[in-house]
């Protein structure tokens, strides 16, 4: 087969966002220790004809959260309802999503951690007795209205699980911390999305993409896509070459850095003698802002080995520097 696509045979990406997402347990790749507790927790409920426990998702943007939040729904045959914490800023907000449940629905809210406080305490009682307060009125004259839920299962996905207040994580019956993926498990992961896409690529082209991918499903697959574009732009198959080449022109270098990456590790060694420097002075020498530096760009510098967070400030490791002055070893 032919790594050159048509243009006309080429559906849209947002549908193959949706057939790249693996349906089942089974079909998930990575996260083992996790599929295999998931699966129990569900075979378990199954068995007793009840509903699942709650479940906390916890782990760095790309994993799969809201995937596995989809397979749950899916395994236990309930339908979905997705929300986010951000969406939810009063209590009524969750009122109105919980008093819409289904038996036995599955309710997944990401990024829990962002939830209003007021929203989070009448999350405690829903979760633990399937019911809610109601406030009617005003002042004096107000008063509490209990309201009954049915039964569901609520799917909690964080990347801050350590800003979840204790109350709320003590109530989730399973907890599962998702793992960054192995080179070798992200070659399962792209292998498996270009058959979905129709688009061949050589095997040591697909393990390219592994490797540059950040230990990161999500971006494995936005990666794969680009050098498909590139491949059918181009006319060619999907070779190393083509790999390489696609993944040079949208700056993503052999380790994964992207241009935001290299210019902040670039900083640290070139502007200021390898660190330590502070990281608001950091975001100022990049022209970023400091949240982003923090979130973005940090977690995967210190992973990698390029970059140390000291009391003093950021500094360069021996990697780091080897980096900048040559980005080829």
């Amino acid at each position: 087969m032919s790594g050159e696509l048509s243009a006309q045979a080429t559906p849209s990406d947002q549908g193959y966002e949706g057939a790249l997402r693996p349906a089942t347990l089974s079909e998930f790749v990575g996260q083992a220790k996790v599929r295999q507790q998931l699966g129990l927790l569900l075979n378990a409920a199954s068995m007793r004809n009840h509903t699942p426990d709650h479940i906390l998702l916890a782990g760095p943007p790309g994993l799969g959260k809201t995937t596995l939040s989809m397979i749950v729904a899916a395994e236990v045959d309930k339908p979905l309802h997705q929300t986010s914490g951000p969406a939810i800023q009063h209590a009524g907000d969750l009122a109105a999503v919980l008093s819409a449940l289904t038996p036995g629905e599955v309710l997944f809210i990401d990024e829990i951690h962002r939830m209003a406080r007021s929203a989070e305490e009448m999350l405690y009682l829903a979760m633990e007795d399937f019911k809610v307060d109601i406030m009617v009125g005003k002042g004096a004259g107000a008063t509490s209205v209990p309201l009954e839920l049915a039964p569901f299962t609520l799917v909690g996905a964080t990347t801050r699980a350590g800003l979840l207040p204790n109350p709320l994580r003590d109530r989730f019956g399973f907890t599962a911390h998702l793992e960054f993926y192995s080179d070798d498990e992200l070659t399962s992961v792209v292998t498996r999305a270009s058959g979905l896409l129709g688009f061949e690529v050589s095997e040591i082209g697909l393990e390219e993409i592994a490797r540059r991918s950040r230990g990161t499903p999500r971006i494995a697959n936005r990666l794969l896509r680009r050098v498909r574009d590139y491949s059918l732009v181009h006319g060619i198959p999907g070779d190393t070459a083509a790999v390489q080449a696609a993944l040079a022109l949208y700056d993503v270098d052999a380790h994964g850095l992207d241009r935001l990456d290299r210019e902040v590790l670039r900083a640290v060694v070139e502007r200021f003698d390898g660190g330590p420097v502070g990281l608001s002075t950091l975001a100022v020498s990049v022209g970023e802002e400091a949240e982003t530096i923090e979130a973005v760009v940090e977690p995967f510098l210190v992973r990698a080995g390029l970059l140390t967070r000291t009391p003093r400030g950021r500094v360069a490791t021996r990697q780091g520097h080897a980096h900048i002055t040559n980005p080829g070893s």
